[in-house]
């Protein structure tokens, strides 16, 4: 049995295909092409560029990334039809996910059709592509809602058609994670070839259910930059690469310095302003206010963070407020050379909550330097 510290994961970014599907987002051609280059420089395996058949506008973009040189996968999304998968072939990409509903429930009521029909598209269409010289991912949407002997009969016909990779998506999220690992590990257990999991946020379970899909033995993971994709968004690159590295101590092998400037062309791109307490990216992760927090994280940062933020190119705040103490309001004081008796440390610690109750917000470090010098005189301040 591989130890879990010694094995490979691959991420699939859906970005610039699953994430421009969220409501009000669309990204520009040149906002694709830095976005793409940013994630391949960081060391994602693959980047799905788009659909295809979506538009003249579409297609060129998927071209353009097509021929950037990166070192990434790019591959195209298809559906299970023919003019899908010869259009991805025309514009230059080296593998496609074809997708086909798995679900009885999405057939019926999306395509009016049935399991033997699907089973029929998926083998075929599998059958071209790789004809057409592309790697394949035969894509099941809805495949925690699939009944399991249809699973099972369309994972062997993509098999037996020459597919190079099997992504079981949860549409609508709607497993708990043991339910995916249960997933992940039957369908290994039918054939062998890798194993890719999909996961959106709705009940806020993406990343537990990747990190779930891995324990199950997927080597693909589906992502997204921030998690943006439809409706409550897909597993969030950022959360997924640092939950694998610190809760399961496994060398993703990205760069994770560059996840700010990642996060914020995405943002920026998408018009998604960045929750101040999102995982990894969010402003407030590294800030810390409460007088217990701040004394702990200036004696041992790893008190009060999981991680050092540098790794995630990001560094650490203290900021002042309505339940700071006079720990962490001393010693920002004093690395500005600004010495002040507790009697003078108590008036300002209180000046500094009365102002933060009242605005509705924290102090920094400037504003309290301003606040010192204003009650107390240049001669206060150390040599």
């Amino acid at each position: 049995m591989t130890k879990a510290g010694e094995r490979k994961v691959f991420f699939s970014d859906t970005t610039l295909r699953d994430g421009e599907q969220a409501p009000g987002v669309a990204f520009s051609l040149e906002e694709k092409v830095r976005i793409a280059r940013l994630l391949d420089a960081a060391g994602v395996s693959e980047i799905e560029a788009g659909i295809p058949v979506g538009g003249a506008e579409e297609a060129g973009a998927v071209k353009r990334l097509a021929n950037l040189g990166l070192k990434a996968t790019v591959s195209a999304w298809c559906r299970a039809r023919d003019e899908d998968i010869d259009a991805s072939a025309c514009l230059g990409v080296k593998a496609v996910s074809i997708c086909i509903p798995a679900s009885r429930l999405h057939l019926r009521e999306r395509l009016g059709k049935d399991v033997e029909w699907a089973l029929g598209r998926i083998g075929e269409s599998v059958a071209r592509a790789k004809g057409l010289g592309l790697t394949v991912c035969a894509a099941f949407e809805d495949a925690s809602r699939a009944e399991w002997e249809d699973l099972r009969r369309f994972i062997g016909v993509s098999a037996s058609s020459g597919a190079d990779r099997i992504r079981l998506s949860d549409t609508v999220g709607a497993l708990l994670p043991e339910g995916v690992k249960s997933l992940v590990a039957g369908c290994l257990d039918e054939v062998k070839l890798p194993v890719e999991f999909h996961g959106h946020n709705d009940f806020g379970l993406a990343t537990a259910n990747a990190l779930a899909a891995f324990d199950g033995g997927a080597s693909h993971l589906s992502v997204t930059v921030l998690g943006l994709g439809e409706r409550a968004g897909n597993a969030a690159l950022e959360e997924v690469v640092m939950a694998l590295e610190k809760l399961k101590k496994i060398d993703t092998g990205l760069a994770k310095t560059l996840f700010p400037e990642l996060f914020s062309v995405v943002s920026r791109s998408s018009g998604r302003e960045i929750s101040p307490s999102k995982p990894v990216a969010g402003e407030a992760v590294f800030t810390h206010q409460s007088g217990l927090h701040v004394q702990g994280v200036l004696r041992c940062p790893e008190t009060y963070e999981p991680f050092d933020p540098s790794i995630v190119g990001r560094s650490r705040k203290i900021v002042f407020g309505k339940n700071s103490g006079r720990a962490g309001l001393r010693s920002k004081l004093f690395e500005s050379g600004i010495a002040l008796n507790e009697n003078e440390l108590a008036s300002l610690l209180f000046r500094v909550k009365t102002i933060s109750q009242a605005q509705k917000t924290s102090l920094e470090t400037a504003e309290i330097q301003n606040l010192a010098l204003g009650f107390y005189p240049a001669e206060k301040r150390q040599p």
